[in-house]
């Protein structure tokens, strides 16, 4: 016989998903012939898989050994290698955290770094979540076949600032629906050339050229070529210019939308591009500002607003304004004589 106890990271999935991670190699038939005839069995007694699991419940599973591993996938060399969180948590151990409760982490991003690996080799954000609640003890190899916390928003790579995290089932559910309902507020600065007064609600649409990995934007819904109707996106943005100096207008701009590219390609399509966006920027005047130090796009997550829950798991976070300062060469370029 084998025991499983389902711990905090693990709690909230229904029971017949976390068998179908757990024994990934076994076909669902099998596993539901296992629950029917209570070789499978849920803090004792019979279940159909339905279930919500919750912290400290118990399964027995009624297997010989052999069967249990092949069907775990470890005969296959399928077990959880952790040598790569390790790796990329010693590697990104000076990020830093802004928030963390028990099922949330926040941490600030640095520009250059990945939030989600896009090859194999990559070392990212993600990764180093893992890596980091590794050596808290927070997860265990054994766990992480069954639930692996993860990033829930993301960032470009050269794009600064705060990325949220679910380091349980629960916590990761819950902050994917706040970010779907978008009740999670999020606010970012950035720094463009020129004097850009505004405090105003912008809307249009966004194309996605996947080849290029690049976007349209579009003012109006009859500006879209037919062909890109179908594949258009509404987005919503806010900006507001919160300081001018040198030349330089230092903006706040609050997402409503959440689209890949949205801030620096509508700022460019109002003809105030990035400072530093080699994408969707101006090539004088980011040669302009590389000789300034500028290494990358000068934007910046800064504020989230989480929204008041009544749950109990999220009371702690409920109704918190969380900052982060942005990158010192933003002052900088600011206060410049």
């Amino acid at each position: 016989m084998i025991l499983k106890k389902i711990s905090s990271n693990e709690a909230g999935q229904r029971f017949d998903k976390y068998l179908k991670k757990l024994l990934r190699e076994a076909p669902d038939s099998f596993l539901y012939k296992m629950l029917r005839k209570k070789n499978i069995v849920l803090n004792g007694k019979k279940a159909d898989g339905k279930e919500k699991l919750s912290v400290n419940d118990e399964i027995k599973f009624f297997l010989a050994d052999e069967t249990f591993e092949t069907f775990c996938g470890k005969t296959q060399d399928c077990s959880v290698n952790i040598a790569l969180f390790q790796q990329a948590y010693y590697k990104l151990r000076d990020l830093e955290i802004v928030y963390e409760d028990k099922h949330i982490l926040v941490v600030n991003k640095p520009s250059g770094i990945l939030t989600q690996k896009s090859k194999p080799e990559d070392i990212s954000v993600n990764e180093w979540l893992i890596g980091y609640l590794l050596t808290q003890k927070s997860v265990s190899k054994e766990s992480l076949a069954t639930f692996r916390p993860s990033v829930c928003n993301r960032l470009d790579r050269n794009t600064s600032g705060m990325v949220v995290c679910g380091k349980t089932l629960i916590g990761s559910q819950y902050l994917s629906h706040i970010i779907q309902e978008k009740s999670l507020e999020k606010y970012y600065y950035c720094l463009v050339s020129g004097e850009f007064v505004v405090t105003e609600r912008v809307t249009g649409y966004l194309y996605k050229d996947s080849m290029q990995n690049k976007v349209i934007i579009y003012p109006n819904k009859n500006d879209i070529p037919e062909a890109f109707q179908q594949k258009a996106a509404f987005i919503d943005t806010a900006y507001h210019t919160v300081r001018i100096a040198n030349n330089i207008t230092l903006l706040e701009v609050q997402l409503f939308t959440g689209k890949s590219h949205q801030i620096r390609a509508q700022l460019a399509t109002l003809g105030y591009p990035i400072i530093g966006d080699l994408k969707y920027g101006n090539a004088k005047t980011n040669q302009f500002y590389a000789q300034k130090g500028v290494k990358s796009q000068l934007l910046h997550a800064h504020k989230l607003i989480f929204p008041v829950s009544t749950q109990k798991d999220f009371e702690q976070v409920s109704g918190s304004v969380l900052e982060c300062p942005a990158p010192m060469i933003f002052c900088k370029l600011l206060q410049e004589e």
